[in-house]
């Protein structure tokens, strides 16, 4: 007769997005879980904060390439030359 272990978890077992951290991977389980912008996971105030700091960033950075986009598209349309007459063909 062979001798089975059960670890707890089903062979096929998928792992769930509440399992682990989503910015140190510790696990999740029997512990505290601290949520951020609905559905990501976080073991500590200390984790959440850092991946709050780096959305900020990313959105600031974004921000700031629209609004450069924005001022380039008007500043070239000023500097153009518009030419205006009636040109006649005989």
């Amino acid at each position: 007769m062979s001798a089975y272990y059960y670890s707890g978890c089903p062979d096929n077992y998928e792992a769930h997005y509440l399992d682990s951290c989503s910015v140190c991977g510790k696990s999740l389980h029997n512990s505290d879980i601290f949520m951020y912008r609905g559905n990501t996971p976080f073991c500590s105030k200390e984790c959440r904060q850092e991946q709050m700091e780096v959305d900020e960033a990313r959105e600031k950075k974004l921000k700031s390439g629209r609004s450069v986009r924005k001022s380039d598209s008007k500043s070239s349309a000023t500097n153009k030359t518009v030419r205006t007459g009636v040109v006649t063909v005989s």
